[in-house]
Formats: C-alpha cells, sequence, structure tokens
C-alpha cells in the first residue's frame, strides 16, 4: 500500500488537534451504534475507518507547516536571524539515555550544516506494531522542536514522511527525498543515500563501508530495539 503525501494535505491545516481529525471521521450512525465518542475515535484510529494518519504523522505535519510559516516570516528579518547565536534545544538537558546523549552531541553539527545525520530506527510504535525508519536528523531539526524530545516527553519515531519508513505489521513502505539526501532504492548495492550538497554516496548496508567522509554508529539504547547512526561531514572549500 503506497502513501501519497497529498492525500491528506488538508488535514493539518483544517484541524488544530488530532482528536477533531478523527472526530472529522466519525458519523452520526457511528456514535448511534458505539454509544462512545473515545471508542469512536480508536476505531478510526486504528483504520477501520480507512487509511488515516497516525498521531506522530499529524503531529509531524502539523510541526512542518508551522516551521514552513515561521521560515518564511523569518525572512524578512535575516540579518537578526543570522547574527543571532544558535539555540540548542539539548542545552542545559540532563540525558541519561545513550540515544538522547548522541543527538545531543550532533545537534549543533546538524543546524549549522556540517553534518547531516541519518537515523535509522527499529521499535513499536504507538499501536504496538514494529515500524523501522531511515530519518534525516538535520531536516526534523529545522521542522520540529526537540525540546520535547529532549526533556523526555515525547519519543523520535520514523514515520511516513521520512527518508525510509516500513511497518512489519501492516507492511506499509514508503520512501522521500528529503532537502539532504535522495533516496537510491533500486541499486544493485541496496539502498543508498545520496547527498544533494557533495554528491556522495551514504551506504546503509551493514556488511559494506558507509561511504567517503561518513561514519556508522551502533548505538545501544534503552529507548529503542535497534539504532544506527549514519554521520556524512560536509567538507567546505
Amino acid at each position: 500500500m503506497e502513501y501519497t503525501a497529498g492525500r491528506f494535505s488538508d488535514a493539518v491545516t483544517q484541524f488544530k488537534v488530532y482528536e477533531d481529525y478523527l472526530d472529522s471521521k466519525v458519523t452520526p450512525m457511528d456514535l448511534f451504534y458505539l454509544k462512545s465518542r473515545e471508542l469512536a475515535r480508536r476505531l478510526v484510529e486504528h483504520g477501520h475507518k480507512g487509511t488515516v494518519l497516525s498521531r506522530e504523522e499529524f503531529e509531524e505535519r502539523k510541526a512542518a507547516a508551522q516551521a514552513a510559516q515561521a521560515a518564511e516570516a523569518a525572512k524578512t528579518n535575516a540579518f537578526y536571524n543570522r547574527s543571532r547565536p544558535m539555540t540548542l534545544a539539548s542545552a542545559g538537558k540532563e540525558l541519561k539515555d545513550n540515544f538522547l546523549k548522541a543527538l545531543a552531541e550532533r545537534e549543533e553539527a546538524n543546524r549549522s550544516g556540517k553534518m547531516t545525520s541519518v537515523i535509522f530506527i527499529r521499535d513499536h510504535n504507538t499501536l504496538g506494531q514494529e515500524v523501522s525508519g531511515y530519518i534525516d536528523y538535520a531536516h526534523r531539526l529545522k521542522t520540529q522542536d526537540f525540546e520535547p524530545y529532549f526533556s523526555g516527553k515525547k519519543k523520535l519515531m520514523p514515520g511516513r514522511l521520512d527518508l525510509c519508513y516500513y511497518n512489519w505489521k501492516t507492511q506499509v513502505s514508503t520512501s522521500n527525498p528529503s532537502p539532504n539526501f535522495e533516496v537510491i532504492y533500486d541499486d544493485p548495492k541496496g539502498l543508498l543515500f545520496k547527498n544533494k550538497q557533495d554528491k556522495k554516496i551514504l551506504n546503509v548496508d551493514p556488511l559494506s563501508g558507509p561511504g567517503e567522509d561518513s561514519r556508522r554508529t551502533f548505538l545501544q539504547s534503552d529507548l529503542y530495539i535497534h539504532v544506527v547512526f549514519y554521520d556524512h561531514n560536509i567538507r567546505t572549500v
């Protein structure tokens, strides 16, 4: 089942919160038979009324839309923005898990453009389904507020809008280019990511080298089943 990005393009702008989005799929007949709006919402969220955005995907698209609006507004004061010191979401946080520490170590370099990191995550989503995917960390930093992740209020998970995503329960598989990487999925070497800035290839095959100017780091984390960081350094002339 292939996910079409434009299919839910109005969802994040039309509804303020995820519950309102679910309610839009609930009919008076549903409420008559189920006698519970909460139960009706759960049925919608679990896909019994057709394909819908998950809570993570809704919030991700909402954050991306808000970030785009903020970026547009920032153009009117570009000089001020360039002169401001960089604010890190990880600053001042007490980070205990190895994954959060690794995110913090790479935050400044990914925000500044010195590095582009791809994060592979395999774990269970809020519905208990095993999912895995590759996340463009630098792109996520620009489109999402990472303070909730570093403070432990939210858990970073791959979604259908990331570079690659696979749900092992529903067998939904998606791939999307990002501002930093192209996805190459039909190469004999397997899945590859091509950096759009220096055109170099990042190889995620664990039996092969990650590629020029790239480093692979396998990480033990109490938060996830499996985590791998692929860090690509951008050389400046």
